[in-house]
């Protein structure tokens, strides 16, 4: 008798087994360029050209104008007659609202985050990953240091996966195939420094204990522990603490402050468990 025929696993088992999407359709390039043209858009950024949009995304500038075409009849883009340049239209804001209203998990952890903030004058973000950037859902600074004081860090915010303890934390959890994924987008975008690059982050998640990172950051004499770990909507979470340090006290700094993170990501767990009811 011949041999029976397994049947193939679907596209939405195999999602589940390897954390990385799958699905047998093919997506559409159109739409993903699209929506590169719109995460050009940062915080100090009013409007851009084509050209501009062309240069930071790397597409042609005829496929550019195109998609700022369809982005304007879709309500998403306005054009600046007197700066002839896009801005990002007002739809985009009641998108991040429907996400708000969508997700309380960042609503249950910021008073657990503010009480560790306050107490010891540091700073404690929360954030998910974007392809290689994090984007941080909610953040508090206490911290009295002079980056602290200047850098502006609010929900919505993006920050380099490869360069914060929030981001290499939360790549370190990432099933290999995925992380592996990521480690070499980081290494292309990085140019001649990325395979230097990709290196040192892949040495950071390969050496992440309990999925705890410790990264010293040089300007003002910052230091970050950060952790990822599972909320109740199944999404993985970022958390971190940043707080000045002494060179003298670094490691104790870095122990004290790696056991308050683990105590607080217990904590914000309840919290989510409690409210899912």
């Amino acid at each position: 008798m011949p041999d029976a025929v397994l049947p193939e696993a679907s596209t939405r088992s195999v999602t589940h087994q390897t954390g990385r999407f799958t699905r047998e359709t093919a997506g559409s390039q159109s739409l993903e360029r699209g929506l590169a043209l719109l995460r050009s858009f940062r915080v100090g950024t009013t409007s851009l050209t084509n050209a501009e949009l062309a240069l930071r995304t790397g597409l042609p500038r005829p496929t550019v104008s195109r998609l700022t075409r369809s982005l304007v009849d879709g309500g998403f883009l306005r054009y600046d007659v007197n700066e002839r340049a896009y801005r990002l239209a007002p739809v985009v804001l009641s998108l991040a609202d429907a996400f708000h209203q969508a997700s309380r998990a960042p609503d249950i952890a910021l008073p657990l985050m503010r009480k560790v903030a306050e107490a010891g004058k540091v700073n404690v973000g929360l954030a998910v990953g974007d392809q290689l950037e994090m984007v941080y859902l909610a953040s508090i600074r206490h911290s009295r240091d002079s980056v602290s004081r200047t850098r502006r860090v609010v929900p919505g915010s993006r920050v380099p996966m490869e360069l914060t303890a929030i981001g290499l934390s939360w790549l370190a959890a990432q099933p290999q195939g995925v992380r592996e994924d990521m480690l070499a987008g980081i290494a292309a975008r990085q140019g001649e420094a990325g395979p230097a690059c990709s290196a040192r982050a892949a040495q950071h998640c390969a050496g992440a204990a309990a999925r705890l990172l410790r990264r010293g950051l040089p300007a003002g004499h910052l230091l970050a522990v950060g952790a990822a770990f599972c909320g109740p909507d199944q999404q993985l979470y970022g958390l971190n603490i940043s707080f000045p340090y002494c060179e003298g006290e670094r490691s104790r700094d870095n122990a004290r402050y790696a056991v308050q993170l683990a105590r607080l990501v217990a904590d914000i767990q309840a919290a989510w468990q409690r409210a899912a009811g």
